[in-house]
């Protein structure tokens, strides 16, 4: 199994943001075309973090997490949200 370095990853790829010990407040799992969507709320931050896996997970909602994540924009009923894109997801 390939453990990702959050160092390395934010030194080749300038636009990622990495934060540690993020407190989640809201966990949600929903399957989307053979994916489960997984959509975190953390403390202090109104924006969605959304990550995609193959398999439901334990939920991690009242957990730390460490996150690295970039920002993007998605399209809800004609309204530009901003959305986390999360790449790598952590226990802290």
């Amino acid at each position: 199994m390939m453990k990702s370095n959050p160092k390395k990853l934010l030194e080749s790829h300038r636009e990622l943001v990495h934060s540690q010990m993020m407190k989640v407040i809201s966990h949600v799992q929903r399957e989307v075309g053979g994916w489960v969507l997984n959509t975190l709320m953390v403390e202090g931050c109104a924006a969605p973090f959304r990550y995609r896996r193959k398999e439901r997970y334990r939920s991690l909602q009242g957990q730390r997490v460490n996150l690295t994540y970039y920002r993007t924009t998605e399209s809800v009923a004609g309204i530009a949200m901003e959305v986390m894109k999360v790449v790598r997801v952590k226990m802290a």
